[in-house]
Parts: C-alpha cells; structure tokens; sequence
C-alpha cells in the first residue's frame, strides 16, 4: 500500500495491537493497513516496556505512517485506547495532563504524539474484542508478537 498516495474519496482501515512478555517486559506492537486492495504492515518493539505503551505505539505509527489527509477507521482491542484518546485526553489536556485525582497522566508523552497525530485525520475509534478472530486484529497481535519476540531476543524471559 502506497499509505502517502490514497485516492480521494477512500477511507484508510487501520487494525493495531501491542504485545508483552510480562508487564513490563519485552513489547511489540503491530499495525496492519488497509486501503482498498493494498496492504502494509508495520511492527516494532522495545526490550523493556508495557503493553499498554505499546497499544499506543501501534496507533501513533500507523497515524504517523500516514502523510495524506484521508479519513480513517482504526480498530483496536485495547479500549485504554480507544477511551483514552475519544474520552480522557480532553479532561488530561484543560487539567494540564493531570488525572481527575490530580497525578500526572501515565504516557503522558505518548498520549500528546497520539493526540497530535490523531488530529491530522478524521478518525472513528473502533473497539474490537481482541483474540476473537477478527481477521485484522490476528494480524496485528502477530506482527506486534514479532515485534517483542525481536525486541525481546537474548532478553531473560520472567518468571
């Protein structure tokens, strides 16, 4: 997939997903791409991490990959996700990136780069119940998988 030439007229299926071997532990996150017939994957990961950071970076690359205005559906398993960045962020933001009880934002760093590329796009936030089959969601949780496997390479594995 050309993910910087679209069509216009044509919406962009992003399906994402983070991956940890324990938590914290080696991480992944994967991304799959859909737009019209093409197809991209992206994957990558951390040797030390979270899964919930991880659930972001899938998202901040796949939006991140993306260098036309075009209108997106991104589907994701991780409703920290999906809440965080439709719901929360927008009290985090007018209370200076502080949470209701008045601590900072965990991610905080990575919430504003997922605020700041999410805005770029029209973008609906779909929820998808991870390890249920879901086609697209499979294939991220397997690059993303990939991504902490090589992350986590010669890394002890936790008890």
């Amino acid at each position: 997939m050309q993910a910087n030439e679209p069509e216009a007229g044509e919406t962009v299926h992003i399906h994402t997903d983070g991956a940890c071997r324990g938590n914290p532990g080696p991480g992944g996150w994967g991304v799959l791409l859909r737009f019209g017939a093409h197809e991209k994957e992206l994957y990558g990961g951390e040797p030390q991490t979270t899964n919930n950071r991880m659930e972001l970076m899938a998202a901040i690359m796949a939006l991140e990959s993306l260098t036309r205005q075009v209108p997106v559906v991104l589907h994701t398993d991780s409703t920290y996700v999906r809440d965080g960045i439709t719901k929360w962020v927008h009290g985090w933001k007018r209370k200076g990136w502080k949470t209701a009880d008045k601590k900072p934002v965990k991610n905080e760093e990575l919430w504003k780069r997922l605020d700041t590329a999410a805005a770029r796009f029209e973008v609906e936030w779909k929820w998808v119940k991870g390890h249920s089959g879901d086609p697209g969601n499979d294939r991220a949780d397997a690059l993303a998988c990939r991504g902490r496997d090589e992350a986590g390479a010669g890394a002890p594995t936790p008890a």
